[in-house]
């Protein structure tokens, strides 16, 4: 247990510095951009490229970039650049691209936003080529942004409400990665190397389909798979599927764009993942990929960040169990898809 409690300590030094730094500038983002920015700006013959250029920083979970991407094209926005916008922004973010640098180095992280923004573009092409598309539109709720009377507070405050979206998946990423890293023995998943990687990929992409995963909370995850022996294609895969698909994006899209654009997104995503994973081995060694756990004597910042994110946390964790206990919180609990 204390050693399993050890890795613990060590996922969150790593991980808490650049998950808080990619949440403030999330904030930023968030107050900086003009009312109606992107409605307006996802349309038209560069919309695709616009909504990928837009998407890919945006750190949105699956469940945060359902109303986003539904408000979209309600404002305007193509069936294209919905489901290009749909497609990239989960599997990325400004928080994810440094936790991700952090745990497998950048050329990992770089990568991954390669291919975020390739299949998205793709994706959104394809869906626009494909003229029968269904154009339905669902009702969807817009919550258009107040001009806040201090931008920097309004900032924070939308910081802490990403962080308060993961928080639970968060701590499923450092407490799961954390036990790989005590239990499983180095070089246990070293059978998946060589001809296996493909099967490897595949298994990967069955496994992250399903699943609700973060792009943020499951980079420790991976990086904890690699160390135990997964090849590097395998976990980009799992990074890259599993953000994009779970049940609920399946079903806005559906009701949204219809049946064949449903067909496209999938496709794109899961074709587009195990084909990034099986070229990454061709660009960059998957051998040479830093997998980074820290055993040095940790920087002072790095021990603030992670009490900072343990405080932040824990006093998440504390309002959801007042919540549950009031008599209302069965009703409020309803319908949302991070809780």
């Amino acid at each position: 247990m204390a050693v399993f409690m050890h890795s613990i300590w060590q996922v969150l030094l790593e991980l808490a510095p650049w998950l808080l730094v990619g949440s403030l500038v999330a904030g930023l983002l968030h107050v900086l951009l003009p009312v109606g920015f992107l409605q307006r700006q996802l349309s038209g013959s560069l919309g695709i490229f616009k909504a990928v250029g837009l998407g890919v920083p945006l750190p949105l979970c699956s469940c945060a970039v359902i109303p986003v991407g539904l408000s979209l094209k309600q404002g305007g926005a193509s069936n294209g650049a919905t489901v290009a916008f749909l497609i990239s922004t989960p599997q990325t973010g400004v928080d994810s691209v440094l936790v991700s640098a952090a745990f497998l180095g950048w050329p990992f992280a770089l990568f991954k936003v390669a291919s975020a923004a390739v299949t998205g573009l793709l994706g959104g092409w394809w869906t626009d080529l494909e003229r029968q598309s269904s154009l339905s539109v669902v009702t969807a709720e817009n919550y258009p942004p107040t001009e806040p009377v201090n931008r920097w507070a309004a900032g924070i405050e939308h910081s802490l409400e990403l962080l308060r979206s993961i928080w639970r998946w968060l701590l499923l990423g450092v407490v799961v990665s954390a036990a790989i890293e005590a239990f499983v023995p180095t070089g246990a998943l070293s059978g998946f190397t060589g001809r296996n990687d493909f099967v490897a990929m595949l298994v990967t992409l069955v496994i992250a389909m399903p699943l609700y995963i973060c792009a943020t909370a499951s980079v420790p995850i991976a990086a904890a798979l690699v160390a135990s022996g997964l090849p590097v294609g395998a976990a980009l895969v799992f990074l890259m599927a599993g953000p994009a698909t779970n049940v609920a994006t399946i079903g806005a899209v559906y009701r949204t764009l219809g049946r064949r654009a449903l067909a496209i997104y999938l496709s794109t995503v899961l074709l587009g993942s195990i084909a990034c994973g099986w070229l990454f081995g061709f660009v960059i060694d998957g051998e040479a990929t830093d997998v980074n756990h820290m055993h040095a004597a940790p920087a002072w910042w790095s021990v603030a960040s992670a009490v900072v994110l343990l405080a932040i946390v824990s006093w998440f964790a504390l309002q959801d169990v007042r919540r549950r206990m009031s008599p209302a919180a069965a009703v409020n609990s309803k319908g949302s898809c991070c809780e």
